[in-house]
Parts: C-alpha cells; sequence; structure tokens
C-alpha cells in the first residue's frame, strides 16, 4: 500500500442529522437531584422515626426504591440518539437506545422515504426489502417536515 492511499480523504460527507432526545437534565444533575430528594425525605423519616412514627420509614425506603428505579430508566435512555449520514455512495443510519447500537447503511439510489399515515407514526426508510424507523426522536410536528428534506437529499445526492 502507498502512501498516498493512506493519506486519502475520507468520503465526504454531504448532510449530517442528528436527533436526540429532548432531556432537561443531564445524568450527573439527575444524580444530584435523586440524591437531594434522598436526604431531604430519610431527614423526615428520622424526624417522624424519633416522635414515634416508625413506620414512615419503611415507606420512605419503599418510595425511594421505586423512584430510584423510575429515575434509572429514565436516565438509561437519556442520551438515546439517531444519526443519519448521507454520503455520495451510501446512506447510514445509526441508532442508540440504552445500550444498544444498531446500524444500517443502504444505497441512496434505491431509499423510498415513506412518512408516517399518522402524526404519531415515524418516518420509514425502504430499501431491498429492509425497513427502518427513523425520526424518532423528533416532535411530531416535525416528522413531516423531515421526510420533506431527507427526499430532497437523497435526489440531489443521487
Amino acid at each position: 500500500m502507498q502512501t498516498s492511499d493512506l493519506l486519502a480523504s475520507p468520503e465526504p460527507v454531504l448532510k449530517d442529522w442528528t436527533m436526540k432526545r429532548n432531556c432537561s437534565l443531564s445524568p450527573r444533575q439527575f444524580m444530584c437531584f435523586y440524591a437531594s430528594l434522598a436526604f431531604v425525605s430519610i431527614a423526615i423519616a428520622v424526624l417522624l422515626l424519633i416522635y414515634g412514627a416508625w413506620l414512615v420509614l419503611p415507606f420512605t425506603g419503599i418510595d425511594l426504591l421505586v423512584v430510584g428505579c423510575a429515575f434509572a430508566v429514565y436516565a438509561r435512555h437519556a442520551v438515546d440518539y439517531e444519526r443519519i449520514r448521507l454520503y455520495p455512495n451510501r446512506l447510514v443510519i445509526e441508532q442508540v437506545s440504552a445500550d444498544l447500537r444498531s446500524r444500517f447503511e443502504f444505497n441512496p439510489r434505491w431509499v423510498r422515504v415513506e412518512p408516517g399515515a399518522m402524526l404519531r407514526d415515524p418516518v420509514r426508510l425502504v430499501s431491498s426489502g429492509q425497513s427502518v424507523a427513523v425520526g424518532l426522536h423528533l416532535p411530531q410536528y416535525r416528522r413531516a417536515q423531515f421526510a420533506r428534506e431527507l427526499r430532497v437529499w437523497l435526489a440531489c445526492g443521487a
């Protein structure tokens, strides 16, 4: 292999879409919030324990466990995203949901963009018998607009 082959520029990206969940708190901020919630709840439960209401403490523990589980589920999906890259000869879709990472690659000339029949339906990319739902993290009112934009870029790139 020659040096010029190693230094060849990578394939240019014609268009890059990144869609993420709309999360108001980072995982670190979320943990700080949960820790402060737990601290206040336990402090109140201990105060009531001192005054003889001992049943408050186990219920506080159960409450914190349930809220902690709900927060853990939320935090697992807080950084989910979809990334769609259009190259001159391929369309690459990368989806991350919790610990699951999916990657699809299509020929952009053969991709059909199908907007959902209903507002809640995701946009579907169909090619060679494969179908991929995209735009899951977009607000419902933006999905049709995204489908039109993707069609235009696929027509220009082909």
